[in-house]
């Protein structure tokens, strides 16, 4: 999803760090709770400490010099690390390198606690080439990918098998192609059998799928080629298959899944909860038809047992639920049922579904929707998940009984307003609780469950939140009521020394698409992280406002209402409430402009070309410009098939306005964008040139989606930003 990119810029990227439950670089943790529940081991400074509950008691697990390989002099450094099941050893991940987003390809070495050995697994192998390594249920073997196929090494004898051997750049095995892992989060392509006997994986041939082309001007004197397999919409995605090898090196079992994979989807799989089947969820090509199988491991006969339907789209646990994108399914009552997740009445709710999908049970119930899955307690017979029934900004924690009965319960204290995460200990008895709110900074503490208490009595939220002042945010948030009677939440951080008697200039933040909710109370909210400077300083109103079509927990209808609608209703909702604020006595409508990255710079082009009367001045950095350009399982899902509905995509592409362009343009684009490409940029400027618009371009060389790439590039950004705001929307009162 394009809008992700967002997410590696200064504030945000410390704010989405602060705020992620454990940062995950390929399936691994930086921590990890202990079986008992009671007790997590954490990397610190280069070794792993262990921490014991409720007293916060720390204790050395594994120290820095028990990891320096043989030969060398400098332990290594801990990426990621992950427990064999009987926590007897110790998985670490080092020397990493980037795959697209993330780091997904390093090398990987096993501690073994007892016998105090150190060994390197994939010897042998290119160094930093692999991925998503784990150990087998039983902790005798480790499973990796490198280089496009399949490997599993003894940790006994240390012998290394090679599973596939077919593998390249377009035939991929255990892992994904670019779209798979962009838009489904599917990266880690390959599950251990629960007795450790055979793996099954993903293939997917991306053979028949086209390359974009980029090009590398800075690494010599000739370009060098840089080919990216990228099926954009209309186009067909890469073929799958679904394989169970056994680990001795017998040939591959290919599951037999219905359907046409050229035209349809399969982004989970799953052992379920047995060693003789797995379980796969497929999707048709325009994703509003879920089908779920079982499949035999040995025969690989496939049979239906669940499927759902949806007039727009339906979106898979990971696109909602991060802690699910390096898999995992959530078996009940030793694998005889499953919960699951649908829109199905109206709100994202939870379902107890019987193994065969003959019989399900709704378990969250009312006009809510589940945020997020934060822990399941099978044993006290609960399902932790968040939720804010009252307020899209938000964000707490609530617990339901799994058989359904009775009505969910606000674990998270009334009297913190704001946005909360959890990371609950196995048994739920414990938690790491993070919050803030746009006034108060991120905290964290330890509670305990279900009461909630500090497990040191006093807790530190409170205490921050007892001296913390909402006044001195001046960020205020508000509903903005258009003339059509559509209500958006929306906030506003007013200029300092504010006087109501004077007109400023108002500043639009934008994202508008389904992949993206900019109005959230967390801290930050309200600032402006490529300006510099500060923006209420320099007298400026700053605004943003989730449309419909935002992914805000309003309801199915809320979050649905934009399809192959984008680049249409999200706008028409933007310039209606911009008209609503405009009203304001203090807000100068000489002085209105709008800025976006990625689908806030696609929002920001259509604003900026649709709504001339409006707008004044845009920024758009990195836009999809030809809704046409972007990649098909993003577009196709929020807009349908081109082949079907072409027009659609024509109206929402921001290039089919550009010829109304009147105000002021800063157009931003990376030449190296693998995920917006760089045409989009060169179409736009090739039709703004066509109808005589003047405005002003950067392309930044070799810089990917989020520019942040070479020496200065952070700081050119910024300043380039800034300059052109105030030059073409000065700052201050009037």
């Amino acid at each position: 999803m394009y809008q992700l990119k967002l997410r590696t810029f200064l504030l945000q990227l410390l704010l989405l760090f602060i705020f992620t439950v454990t940062t995950f670089a390929q399936g691994n943790r930086n921590r990890q709770w202990l079986k008992a529940g009671n007790a997590y081991l954490q990397a610190e400074q280069g070794q792993l400490i262990k921490y014991s509950l409720p007293d916060g008691a720390s204790t050395g697990f594994l120290e820095k010099a028990a990891l320096v390989p043989a030969g060398k002099t400098e332990p290594l450094s801990i990426r990621n690390f992950a427990l064999s099941a009987d926590e007897k050893k110790v998985l670490i991940y080092t020397n990493t390198k980037k795959v697209w987003r993330y780091d997904t390809r390093g090398d990987y070495w096993v501690y073994d606690l007892q016998s105090k050995k150190l060994s390197q697994i994939g010897a042998g192998r290119p160094e930093s080439s692999l991925m998503f390594a784990k150990f087998s249920p039983d902790g005798s073997k480790v499973a990796y990918v490198s280089e496009h196929n399949i490997f599993v090494d003894d940790l006994q004898s240390g012998k290394q098998t090679q599973l596939t051997k077919d593998g390249t750049r377009k035939l991929i095995n255990g892992t994904f192609d670019w779209a798979y892992e962009e838009e489904f989060s599917a990266r880690d392509g390959f599950r251990w059998s629960p007795d450790s006997k055979r793996i099954a994986y993903w293939q997917l041939d991306a053979t028949q799928v086209k390359d974009y082309i980029m090009f590398d001007m800075l690494d010599g004197v000739y370009a060098k080629v840089i080919p990216v397999e990228y099926p954009v919409a209309g186009e067909a995605p890469s073929p799958y298959k679904i394989g169970v090898v056994d680990i001795t090196g017998a040939a591959t079992r290919w599951m037999e899944i219905p359907g046409d994979p050229r035209n349809t989807y399969l982004p989970r799989m799953e052992w379920a909860a047995s060693a003789d089947e797995l379980i796969v969820q497929q999707l048709n090509r325009k994703q509003n038809e879920s089908i779920l199988y079982l499949c035999n491991a040995a025969n690989g006969k496939t049979r239906q047992i669940y499927k759902e339907q949806d007039d727009a789209w339906i979106d898979i646990l990971p696109s909602w639920d991060n802690s699910y994108s390096y898999g995992g399914w959530d078996w009940l009552n030793g694998g005889k049922e499953f919960l699951w997740a649908s829109e199905k009445d109206g709100w994202r709710h939870l379902y107890r579904v019987s193994r065969d999908g003959k019989k399900e049970h709704l378990i969250t119930k009312g006009n809510y929707d589940v945020m997020e899955i934060a822990g399941i307690d099978e044993k006290e017979g609960y399902v932790y998940f968040m939720a804010s029934p009252d307020n899209a900004t938000q964000q707490y924690l609530y617990r339901t009984r799994l058989n359904g009965k009775g009505k969910a319960e606000r674990l998270t204290p009334a009297s913190q307003p704001g946005t909360h995460n959890y990371s609950l200990s196995p048994n739920a008895k414990f938690a790491q609780h993070r919050f803030s709110n746009h006034y108060t900074k991120p905290v964290s503490e330890w509670v305990t469950l279900p009461n909630h208490k500090a497990v040191n009595g006093e807790s530190p939220v409170e205490k921050v939140l007892a001296i913390s002042n909402k006044a001195n945010s001046g960020v205020e948030f508000l509903k903005i009521k258009t003339a059509e009677g559509v209500e958006m939440d929306a906030w506003m951080a007013k200029p300092a020394n504010f006087d109501a008697k004077k007109k400023y200039p108002i500043v639009f933040y934008v994202y508008t698409e389904p992949a993206g909710q900019t109005v959230t109370d967390t801290y930050g909210t309200g600032m402006n992280y490529l300006y510099n400077g500060d923006m209420a300083e320099d007298g400026y109103i700053y605004v943003s406002v989730d449309n419909r079509g935002t992914p805000a927990p309003k309801g199915r209808s809320w979050r649905k209402s934009i399809y192959r609608k984008v680049g249409q209703l999200n706008i028409a909702d933007q310039a209606a409430a911009a008209r609503e604020l405009l009203k304001l006595p203090y807000v100068d409508a000489s002085r209105v402009a709008v800025w976006g990255w990625s689908g806030g710079g696609s929002a920001t082009l259509n604003l900026l070309f649709q709504h001339p009367d409006i707008y004044k001045t845009g920024i758009s950095v990195a836009a999809v410009a030809n809704q046409l350009t972007y990649d098909n399982i993003y577009q196709e899902r929020y807009m349908g098939l081109p082949q079907e509905n072409r027009e659609d995509f024509v109206k929402g592409s921001p290039i089919t306005y550009a010829k109304n362009l009147q105000g002021n343009l800063l157009y931003i684009h990376g030449t190296g964008d693998d995920n917006v490409h760089y045409n989009n940029a060169e179409q736009l400027v090739n039709e703004l040139i066509k109808h005589n618009k003047q405005f002003q371009f950067m392309p930044y060389p070799n810089r990917s989606h989020s520019i942040s790439e070479g020496e200065g590039t952070g700081e050119h950004l910024s300043t380039l930003f800034t300059n052109y705001l105030r030059q073409y929307c000065p700052p201050g009162g009037r």
